[in-house]
């Protein structure tokens, strides 16, 4: 990043300092219509009305500025997708089945080709590039078991200069042969991967055990001491997504209390993990996902469209755990997460919970960079951030343009936008600053 770019952005500015709750807390977001932001060497130095961000900097400086002025359009902190699997971006829209099925007929041998190194890095680039289309600019991501699945993915995002976890997926049963490594592989590979990748850039590297099923304990045993071996490592894994899943693991692991149980076990709960899914928790689940830290990805198209359930998100909110949204592709049905949050205001619906507009957007923003444990670096517009941001168009469609015709007001523009916008809304994707995406790319 260039030490001496200085960019002046200037528009309808909206972030976030805490969850909103079901009551739209004025002192959890700010909000300036006639908004700026400073940007230096790729990081937020002001955020504020248009005035006092110019008064604040001298005119020295704003000579050399580059000025971006995006007018009446929305600049929010770029999206955050706390759990998707990037090689699934080609069986995305295959016909339903339910969890397991699905696992067997369209995952494993989609994966099985990123043995190929020439497919993992030409799928890399095509998610990466998807993602940024539709304004996420950072995410939890599952590569396979191979580990150049894993370097083509962290190639394709140190090159874009993205904030960005993933890794080698660990599977060493219940798999096909071709897709299931064995202990001592893992650790191997994970170790070079660590050594390679974890804090290069942007870049975190995360402990993958694919979930319970598909490892033994000694596999999830490593992975713990995986996860505990630094201090800023992360882990990702599915749990509870469904019914016929969880019974799975009742009988392959009879000793544990209960499905989360089996990963307390191997060491794998607490700050920087994530699990995808979290639908059927029982409450003694949830209470101990909230007492070791350990976040949730809210993942509901792919719920959905796999007949899983309906996650509860106040409920689990109220818990006090930590939870993010996921586009979790390819279950999932779009690399949208304004589609992503049209489907979570509907499963709300169904807990008589309805998601607010102002609550669903700190999910998709600062929501998920706390998830992810990454806020002190993303999420917001608060001085020293990573300057990673997008701007999205409120009347980019006949429908939208139609429906605001007669509103201005905050609350009804992003609850309009999350029910009836899509990637047609996102006019720009903005990281450390620098526009990588637009709206006619």
């Amino acid at each position: 990043m260039n030490a001496t770019r200085k960019q002046l952005v200037f528009g309808r500015v909206l972030h976030f300092l805490a969850d909103p709750g079901e009551a739209d807390a004025a002192d959890s977001y700010e909000y300036f219509p006639d908004g700026a932001l400073w940007i230096v060497a790729g990081r937020i130095a002001a955020a504020g009305t248009r005035a006092a961000v110019e008064a604040s900097i001298a005119p020295a400086e704003r000579a050399t500025a580059e000025i971006i002025d995006y007018g009446d359009q929305l600049i929010l902190p770029g999206l955050v997708d706390t759990h998707c699997h990037y090689p699934q971006s080609a069986v995305i829209a295959s016909f339903g089945r339910q969890l397991l099925d699905w696992l067997n007929d369209y995952t494993f041998p989609a994966e099985t080709a990123f043995a190929d190194p020439e497919v993992a890095a030409r799928t890399a680039d095509y998610f990466l590039d998807r993602l940024l289309a539709h304004g996420t600019t950072t995410a939890a991501v599952f590569s396979t078991v191979h580990a150049g699945s894993v370097d083509a993915f962290m190639a394709g995002a140190e090159k874009r200069r993205l904030r960005m976890l993933t890794g080698k997926v660990m599977m060493d049963c219940h798999a096909p042969p071709a897709l299931c490594d064995t202990v001592a592989d893992a650790e191997r590979d994970c170790l070079a991967l660590i050594e390679r990748w974890h804090g290069k850039g942007r870049l975190r590297y995360c402990v993958t055990p694919r979930f319970a099923p598909t490892s033994t304990a000694a596999q999830l045993s490593l992975a713990g001491e995986l996860y505990q071996s630094k201090p800023d490592l992360h882990v990702q894994s599915h749990l509870a997504e469904n019914l016929d899943e969880i019974a799975w693991v009742k009988s392959l692991f009879p000793e544990a209390r209960d499905y989360l149980d089996v990963y307390d076990r191997h060491g794998l709960l607490g700050p920087h993990s994530i699990y995808g899914h979290c639908i059927h928790l029982s409450p003694a689940e949830a209470a101990r996902m909230a007492e070791t830290g350990t976040a949730a990805a809210f993942c509901p198209t792919s719920n959905l469209f796999l007949g899983s359930g309906f996650f509860n998100h106040a409920a689990a909110v109220d818990a006090g755990i930590r939870v993010g949204l996921a586009t979790d592709v390819g279950g999932g049905t779009s690399f949208s997460m304004l589609r992503t949050l049209d489907e979570a205001y509907k499963v709300s619906q169904v807990h008589r919970r309805p998601l607010p507009p102002l609550r669903a957007w700190f999910l998709a923003t600062l929501g998920g960079a706390g998830a992810l444990y990454l806020d002190e670096f993303i999420g917001n517009f608060a001085v020293g951030k990573e300057a990673d941001f997008i701007v999205l168009n409120p009347r980019a469609t006949p429908e939208l343009d139609f429906r605001l015709e007669k509103t201005d007001e905050l609350a009804a523009t992003l609850f309009a936008l999350m029910i009836l916008g899509d990637e047609r809304c996102v006019t720009a994707t903005h990281v450390l600053g620098e526009r990588v995406s637009a709206a006619a790319d």
